[in-house]
């Protein structure tokens, strides 16, 4: 026995011996590869079940005491050699209840009969007992031939420890949900579960003895086989690695996460690699799907933060697709219906889906030029369509069939000869057509690439969704733009062209709306021809801006027009213009809304009356109006000025510095019951008028008087052309600021010269008509107009008549030749002349008739001291021909 226990403990002492020449293992032992050949003789501890159960021995003489006392004995039972040699075990080792059958049971061992049994044992003399030993007893012989024993002892715990791990891990190993597998250090199963076996077909032991490749495939496997190996080697385990495979019975891929760990036995010594293996198809699955669904709600997010932010309808588009390309698909283009962007309401086709579309949109991840879409190679259209290009689907095409039925359309992609490059690159697309309003727009396709998932379901609503929000945008842009677009027809047809005419007037303008969304506002100018070759000149600024201001802008310049028509003095066009302003501010009664809050507001505190309705007052905001009027005559070079609340216009002389005009500022139309008063200027030629609203000089980064001053700076030395004098002023100023709209009037006086002008005083009597016929015939053939001598004679002689005949007073015939020829005739009567129709048979009566059938416009003004008739005549030019004056007068009859 002692043998046996030295023998046992040389192993260990061998082994700390042999570790540093052992490679392949900090802990000494030999390297995998010399424990997988055959048994040899080994210097290791042998790491076997005894290493758990700890079995110790002792041996008995003949006269049943201890011989031998081996060196686990006294580890295990705490009792040295030298306190059991020579004694009887039963008297040192068993309580004294149970000596008597302890004597009785060595008595039968030595008569040669093995003994198993249980037996109680105490670890200090006289003590109670405190462990429990499981005895093997073997009948031996001496070298004399005498009977003896040898006793294996094992320690009960440890027997129990032993059984019940090995249940608990039968168990585990049995019962565990996931796949359990054990791998030899030869990387063969040595072991798996039920459900490994159930994944993979067939019974448990089926799988014993099969490596990696006998159950994955190929690839998986030497991925699983260099996990093995590196395990094994380092001992650093492997957490979650995925492997791929077809699972017994089943057409699609699992996929598995297995977790790889080196086991090792009670010596330390590996002896396999543990395996984990959880199906995670599923959880892959959902894991994708929300992977999927977040980026479908940051597509969104980010579509509904960048689509829509401007009303350019091409830049909506090409928006949607930065959206969708290349985090949604790999190419895409957007086509809108021809007809709606021309602006029809309902272009012909749309209903069927076979009316012109234009392709508005582009985008590619995978090339800079257009490629061919799915549609193409199905026969929708014959080729790559550029943008900008005009096309159309035909009837029967997937695309034609989306826009029929606004309904979205997956359109798989087909090798076609034509277009081998297609069946190369695109392989799914998504028809979407645009619908806003229940109203079709256009149609956005979608494609994705070769090695891209093919659409799906989740996919197509998706895109269903982009779609909608971009076709709502697009239809906003669309409406946005004809509407714009009206509303420019109407600023524009509300103010005078481009380059405006007057007698002895260069004239240049400019206008610039406050905001470049509506490009609507409520400033306006104008330039009127009246009688005798003078010109109105008129600016003005209705408070507000946008098309609404636009409007009243529009009634209050025609009512200054039909003003400025009936030839009045400027003070009294803005004393009838404020009486107009303030009926278009009334509050749908008739009665002026800026009256009768003037006539209510008398509280004892002086406050308002609280009554007045939101929508009143802000009618009444938008009529009130500032404005000059000016009438320049280009013959006495004199211009009278009249101030409804704006700013004074402002002249500059040759060599002369700016200066703004002493013009009485009067209140704002539409205020009432002040008068206004009007200033007479007199302008030497080559001066500079300038008319303007506040938002060229007014900002709320500056001042109104430094605006004042840096507009009159600009405008001095302005001996520049007129139309670059305006573009100097306006760059000189800050006009960028868009806080309101600008116009500017200019106007360089150039008066008629006096060779183009004949004037004369004529007596009041009968003589004095053909005096008047002689001095007309003279000063036409002076200025080279013969043509035109008969007809102005016979008609300076009817308005010569008329003054004598119906007036009083001196008579003063006056010519003007600028543009046209202007023939005056004044007389001291205040009485108008009115025209009538004369009957076949009265003998006068026609000679108003007769001068507007042969002038090309007539008419009559009051002055300071009687009133003025006069006509006008076109000059020749060559081409057209006069009317006969016998021919006009023939027809009267």
């Amino acid at each position: 026995m002692s043998k046996m226990s030295s023998g046992g403990a040389e192993p260990a002492q061998a082994e700390g011996q042999g570790g540093a020449d052992s490679p392949g293992d900090p802990g000494g032992r030999p390297p995998l590869r010399e424990l997988q050949g055959p048994p040899v003789w080994q210097s290791s501890r042998p790491g076997s079940i005894y290493d758990y159960i700890r079995v110790a021995s002792f041996s008995l003489g003949p006269d049943g005491r201890i011989e031998q006392w081996s060196e686990r004995a006294e580890q295990m039972l705490g009792i040295p050699a030298r306190y059991a040699l020579g004694k009887d075990p039963v008297e040192a080792f068993v309580p004294r209840e149970l000596r008597e059958t302890g004597h009785r049971k060595v008595s039968e061992i030595l008569d040669g009969r093995e003994w198993t049994g249980l037996v109680p044992y105490r670890r200090e003399t006289n003590g109670a007992a405190d462990g429990l030993a499981e005895i093997y007893v073997m009948p031996s012989r001496n070298e004399d031939g005498e009977r003896a024993a040898v006793c294996l002892v094992v320690d009960v715990r440890a027997l129990r420890g032993i059984e019940t791990d090995l249940a608990a891990s039968q168990a585990v190993f049995g019962q565990s949900p996931m796949g359990f597998t054990l791998f030899g250090t030869d990387l063969k199963l040595l072991r798996v579960n039920e459900r490994f076996a159930s994944v993979f077909g067939g019974p448990a032991s089926k799988y014993r003895g099969c490596g990696p490749h006998d159950f994955l495939p190929r690839s998986e496997a030497e991925r699983m086989t260099a996990a093995l190996r590196r395990v094994l080697d380092t001992g650093e385990p492997v957490a979650e690695m995925q492997l791929v495979g077809l699972a017994s019975g089943d057409e699609d891929r699992r996929r598995w996460s297995v977790s790889l760990y080196r086991l090792h036995g009670a010596s330390g010594r590996p002896i396999g690699v543990a395996a984990l293996a959880a199906d995670v198809t599923g959880r892959r699955r959902a894991e994708r799907e929300a992977a999927n669904a977040r980026r479908n709600l940051a597509l969104l997010n980010e579509a509904g933060a960048r689509i829509g932010n401007s009303l350019d309808l091409e830049t909506t588009a090409r928006t949607l697709l930065d959206v969708a390309v290349p985090q949604f698909c790999d190419l895409a283009s957007v086509d809108l219906y021809q007809g709606l962007l021309s602006g029809d309401e309902a272009p012909p086709g749309t209903s069927d889906g076979s009316a012109e579309l234009r392709r508005v949109a582009f985008a590619s991840a995978v090339s800079d030029a257009p490629l061919a879409t799915a549609s193409a190679v199905l026969g929708d259209a014959p080729g790559p369509v550029a943008v900008g290009a005009v096309h159309r689907y035909p009837f029967n095409s997937p695309c034609a069939g989306a826009l029929r039925t606004a309904q979205a359309q997956i359109i798989p992609a087909r090798e076609s000869d034509e277009g081998p490059e297609l069946g190369a690159v695109v392989h799914s697309t998504l028809a979407v057509p645009m619908v806003a309003r229940d109203t079709v727009v256009g149609l956005v396709q979608f494609s994705r690439t070769k090695g891209s998932e093919p659409f799906g379901e989740r996919d197509t609503a998706l895109a269903v969704e982009l779609a909608a929000r971009a076709a709502v945008c697009i239809d906003n842009a669309r409406l946005y733009r004809r509407e714009h677009e009206r509303a420019l027809i109407l600023q524009r047809s509300l103010l005078p062209p481009g380059d405006p005419e007057a007698a002895g007037l260069d004239i240049a303008c400019r206008y610039l709306p406050g905001t470049t969304a509506t490009e609507v506002g409520g400033d306006w100018f104008d330039v009127i021809e009246l009688p005798g070759h003078r010109t109105a000149l008129v600016v003005g600024d209705v408070m507000g801006r946008g098309l609404r201001a636009a409007v009243a802008m529009g009634e209050l310049r025609t009512a200054v027009r039909t003003l400025a028509l009936l030839d009045l003095e400027p003070a009294e066009v803005l004393s009838a213009l404020d009486e107009i302003a303030r009926g278009l501010g009334g509050d749908g009664n008739g009665r002026s809304q800026s009256r009768s809050a003037r006539g209510r507001s008398g509280t004892a505190d002086g406050t308002p009356e609280t009554g007045r309705s939101a929508r009143t007052a802000d009618l009444s905001e938008v009529y009130l109006a500032t404005c000059v009027y000016a009438v320049y005559d280009p013959v006495t070079r004199r211009c009278t000025i009249a101030n409804a609340g704006h700013l004074p216009p402002v002249l500059v002389e040759d060599g002369e510095d700016a200066l703004l005009l002493d013009v009485p500022p009067g209140m704002p139309l539409g205020v009432g019951g002040e008068p206004f008063e009007e200033i007479e200027v007199e302008l030497p030629d080559g001066a500079l008028l300038a008319l303007y609203t506040d938002g060229l000089v007014e900002s709320r980064h500056h001042p109104l008087d430094e605006g004042l001053r840096a507009f009159r700076t600009a405008l001095s030395g302005a001996d520049r052309p007129l139309e670059d004098a305006c573009d100097h002023v306006l760059n000189a100023l800050d006009t960028s600021h868009g806080e309101d709209d600008i116009a500017l009037l200019m106007a360089r006086v150039q008066g008629l010269p006096k060779d183009a002008v004949g004037d004369w005083n004529l007596a009041p009597e009968a003589r004095s008509v053909a005096r008047a016929r002689e001095l007309a015939r003279d000063q036409l053939t002076d200025w080279g107009l013969q043509d035109l001598v008969d007809t102005t004679e016979l008609l300076v002689s009817e308005l010569v008549t008329n003054a004598l005949r119906h007036g009083h007073g001196e008579i003063r015939l006056r010519l003007l030749l600028d543009r046209s020829l202007v023939c005056e005739v004044w007389d001291a009567d205040l009485a108008q002349p009115r025209r009538r129709r004369a009957r076949d048979t009265d003998e006068g009566g026609r000679g108003l008739q007769l001068v507007g059938l042969l002038s090309e416009g007539w008419g009559s003004r009051r002055t300071p001291r009687g009133k003025t008739v006069w006509f006008e005549l076109a000059l020749p030019d060559g081409e057209s021909t006069a009317v006969d004056p016998a021919e006009a007068l023939l027809s009267l009859f």
